[in-house]
């Protein structure tokens, strides 16, 4: 089978990463990919907020969770950090004016994690990223980094090593998946 495909197929959600710190040179072959995913009418509308720096994803986690559960810190699956212990959080939003900001965002994530996958760095979508950048904290956040255009969150991309048994086997597709016309 062709290696991109292969790609595709054995992606998995990974949802628990070992400690250990991803090269720069891997991240920057994987947002590589996400700079270069289909965007409508090619508005390259999507940023890429790549965050390595322990303290603020921390920070992002933090208010990742404050979204889901309040002021109740604990899921109830019993964990407190809705990125897994990934040492990295790629953060996708697209301007709000774009009207395919949604989609246009969407294939950046898609071309990330098939990306980390081929790199052999475990990936998942962690959603929120709206709601994260619609708080003050969230909009100081950009503001810090100089972003004044108006952005909506699409996904927070989560990226690193995957622990032993991270993830779930592949299921096997449901039947009636495609329908031909010919």
């Amino acid at each position: 089978m062709n290696q991109t495909i292969n790609d595709i197929i054995s992606r998995r959600s990974v949802k628990k990463y070992l400690d250990k710190a991803v090269p720069t040179d891997l991240l920057e072959q994987i947002i590589e990919a996400g700079k270069y995913a289909p965007t409508g009418r090619n508005s390259q509308s999507p940023i890429i907020i790549a965050v390595t720096n322990k303290e603020m994803r921390d920070r992002l986690s933090r208010m990742n969770l404050d979204i889901i559960m309040g002021n109740n810190l604990t899921t109830s699956s019993g964990h407190n950090d809705p990125f897994y212990g990934a040492p990295v959080v790629l953060i996708v939003l697209a301007k709000k004016d774009v009207a395919t900001r949604l989609y246009d965002g969407s294939l950046v994530m898609e071309n990330m994690m098939v990306a980390a996958n081929s790199l052999g760095l475990g990936s998942c979508w962690i959603h929120r990223a709206k709601e994260m950048f619609e708080t003050e904290e969230g909009k100081k956040i950009l503001c810090d980094l100089g972003i004044t255009e108006e952005y909506e969150g699409v996904g927070n991309c989560i990226i690193g090593y995957a622990a032993e048994n991270a993830c779930k086997p592949q299921v096997a597709r449901k039947a009636d998946w495609v329908y031909w016309i010919k």
